[in-house]
């Protein structure tokens, strides 16, 4: 891999685009890479996975205007798809996927943050979605996700006006989860991943689906997914050993995700 990082800490997965000198901007090699290396997660061994950006001034900046530029219609719709389907196979990863938003995320960055279940941002972290005034729009799914997220009001004003808004206005717009020091930022995405980790990772992937699912369809629809999520789990292993402990007033065995 030459622009993707990949580290595996217990049952923590981390992720970092390393371009660094390009504000670990996204062309279509770093997708492929980025792509190859979610593909090759594996839910038994990882039960959260962090996506960063290499260096402490971006996260990602963005899609790589310099491929961009002389696109066709059907190069320029090829690369929106291929981001896509990279953000869409990162958003339905069983685990949660956190993102430790290190500086830059604009654009490309912003819609790469919005495909993860939680986003942490630095206090020089700053968002938006700025192709309206370079005469596109957003490709990988800003104007779908953003609104989803923070509400089609502020998504359309964010949208429309190509502003770009600062770390401490995205914890009040609800677009990210919590703000820290640069120097702190990974140690407290950490901590969260830890403590997701730590919980029943069946539970937990089933947890995410229902919300996801939910989320795309009607609350009747979405009450009875939740309903039949609830009940695979009482499959599990994992289940019967923390209830009985629950009863014993014990402390239960480790989660072994069966």
């Amino acid at each position: 891999m030459k622009y993707i990082k990949y580290e595996q800490k217990d049952y923590i997965g981390i992720i970092t685009i390393d371009r660094e000198k390009a504000l670990n901007a996204l062309n279509s090699d770093v997708l492929t890479e980025l792509e190859s290396v979610v593909d090759g997660i594996s839910a038994d061994d990882t039960r959260c996975v962090i996506i960063t950006g290499a260096g402490q001034k971006s996260f990602v900046a963005g899609a790589d205007i310099a491929q961009m530029c002389n696109e066709t219609r059907a190069q320029a719709q090829t690369f929106s798809e291929k981001g896509n389907n990279v953000f869409r196979k990162i958003e339905k990863l069983p685990m949660p996927v956190i993102a430790a938003v290190n500086g830059f995320a604009l654009g490309g960055g912003c819609e790469l943050s919005l495909s993860c279940d939680i986003r942490i941002a630095s206090e020089n972290a700053l968002f938006g979605q700025p192709e309206a005034g370079l005469g596109i729009t957003a490709g990988f799914g800003g104007t779908q996700r953003l609104a989803r997220t923070i509400g089609v009001g502020k998504a359309k004003e964010l949208l429309y006006t190509c502003s770009k808004i600062k770390a401490d206005e995205a914890l009040k717009t609800g677009l990210v989860n919590a703000v820290y020091p640069i120097d702190q930022l990974m140690d407290e995405c950490m901590k969260l991943a830890g403590k997701i980790a730590r919980n029943a990772p069946i539970a937990v992937r089933a947890t995410k689906k229902a919300i996801n699912l939910g989320l795309q369809t009607d609350i009747d629809s979405a009450i009875q997914i939740e309903a039949e999520l609830h009940a695979s789990c009482f499959e599990s292993q994992d289940q019967k050993n923390a209830m009985t402990a629950f009863l014993e007033k014990r402390k239960h065995d480790p989660f072994m995700n069966k």
